[in-house]
């Protein structure tokens, strides 16, 4: 699993000190949420996407490497997966967040495979 997916691009326009909370998320084939809450914490960078009632209220979470562009005039962020792949994402688990490290390796392969 490459490191680089749980930081930030820098061309992404992300900044260290902003609040991302409430961006809407844009996936390359829509909306899919808004964000519930972020980490900056480098090497383990990720945005907790709240979907409501896309996927029936389940909450994603994607690694900083998916996000190709926040918009801070607009409050979005543009992430480099489908709609599909998200919704197929491990389940994110509030417990065990990224502390354990076969969920962070899971939520890896899964947002690393074919990119």
């Amino acid at each position: 699993m490459s490191e680089y997916l749980w930081n930030y691009q820098p061309t992404s326009g992300h900044t260290p000190d902003a609040d991302l909370t409430g961006y809407r998320v844009e996936a390359l084939d829509g909306h899919i949420g808004k964000v519930d809450k972020h980490s900056d914490e480098v090497g383990a960078q990720y945005l907790v996407v709240d979907t409501g009632v896309w996927i029936f209220g389940k909450t994603v979470l994607l690694p900083a490497g998916t996000v190709d562009r926040v918009d801070h005039d607009e409050r979005n962020i543009h992430v480099s997966r489908t709609k599909d792949e998200i919704k197929a994402a491990p389940e994110f688990d509030k417990e065990k967040h990224l502390g354990d490290p076969a969920y962070r390796d899971q939520l890896g392969g899964h947002y690393g495979s074919g990119h």
